[in-house]
């Protein structure tokens, strides 16, 4: 047996102890519904309001919108502010998992990676509408909180894996816990404070395989000018990139800071940054190396995502070596308890 498989047990064996009295509290009663309401991002709307801005309620419609090519459902709302018009979706919450569910996993996933994603997408909504009191939508559409995209359709396994784990949500010593996840870690999962700046009891770096993902590696090579055009629209203007290097890692390896020198100055840009000024599909994570090329610069890496909380091409690998999903959920989020919102 191996260091992870022993640790893993170990944790399995003291979420099942803390599980077993709040399995009796879920089979008594069912969960309270809940709907949510969800800023749609996408197309011609792919903004979201300003800090202070005021927007006012135009109309509210029950029915189903077609928005660029996905089909939503529920009470769909049109506000307008001074930046334009804002549709919001106020959707059943489990209706809503089931549609993130479909859109952050792969076809074929296995039932059990599926579960997991539902109670942690599950639980990451609830977290939002917690905190989201004083503001007109608890969620948007988009990565920026977890994509949603609207009416799932005939999906069996995942209606299944929703429906199986109903009203179920991770919490850390009583509250609804931030399940953070992403795609793919290659090796370890990232320290939140090397990304939020901040330690999450629940949140430590755990060893993970990333064989089944395909950005196990990756290559990507940018022109000098594209990288300095978005460095200058980011408020970093370096004038002619003349070199690139590493400045510092996080305890588990990655990027934390790039030192970029150019014509107009010496900067450090932190790596998390340069993903969002880049693109993150386009620099998919911050475990890379960098070298120039002819005019271009070249990075090559693994992994996607900012790496904290559960990855989720290990949770389909542990899923197909046969573990639960409770089992899947106790590795990733040690500390954590399954409850019931209600």
């Amino acid at each position: 047996m191996t260091v992870r498989s022993i640790s893993r047990c170990i944790r399995v064996f003291s979420f099942s102890f803390l599980l077993f009295p709040l399995l009796l509290f879920f089979l008594s009663g069912a969960a309270r519904a809940q709907d949510v309401r969800v800023l749609l991002l996408d197309g011609e709307f792919n903004q979201i309001p300003a800090a202070g801005e005021k927007i006012s309620l135009l109309d509210t419609t029950a029915g189903r919108l077609l928005l660029g090519d996905k089909p939503y459902s529920g009470q769909i709302e049109v506000w307008r502010g001074s930046g334009g018009l804002y549709l919001i979706d106020k959707v059943d919450l489990e209706d809503y998992v089931k549609s993130v569910v479909k859109s952050e996993t792969g076809k074929d996933w296995a039932l059990e990676a599926l579960k997991a994603q539902a109670v942690i997408s599950r639980t990451y909504a609830v977290n939002k509408l917690i905190h989201s009191e004083q503001m007109k939508y608890d969620l948007t559409s988009s990565v920026l909180d977890q994509v949603y995209g609207g009416d799932v359709g005939d999906n069996k396994d995942v209606s299944e894996a929703v429906d199986d784990t109903r009203g179920q949500i991770l919490v850390y010593n009583g509250q609804p816990i931030e399940a953070f996840f992403h795609s793919t870690s290659c090796g370890e999962t990232e320290d939140p404070y090397a990304v939020f700046g901040r330690h999450i009891p629940y949140l430590k770096p755990v060893k993970v395989d990333c064989g089944l993902s395909p950005y196990s590696s990756w290559a990507r090579r940018f022109p000098a000018a594209r990288i300095e055009a978005a460095l200058k629209a980011g408020g970093i203007d370096t004038g002619a990139i003349n070199d690139i290097k590493i400045k510092s890692y996080t305890c588990t390896g990655r990027v934390a800071d790039l030192e970029i020198d150019g014509t107009k100055g010496v900067f450090t840009l932190k790596a998390g940054d340069a993903r969002k000024l880049l693109g993150w599909k386009a620099l998919p994570s911050t475990e890379f190396t960098v070298r120039p090329s002819g005019g271009f610069w070249e990075f090559e890496g693994k992994g996607y995502g900012h790496g904290v909380g559960l990855c989720q091409w290990s949770a389909l690998e542990m899923a197909r070596d046969g573990e639960t999903y409770q089992q899947i959920l106790a590795y990733f989020y040690p500390g954590t308890e399954l409850s019931v919102w209600k």
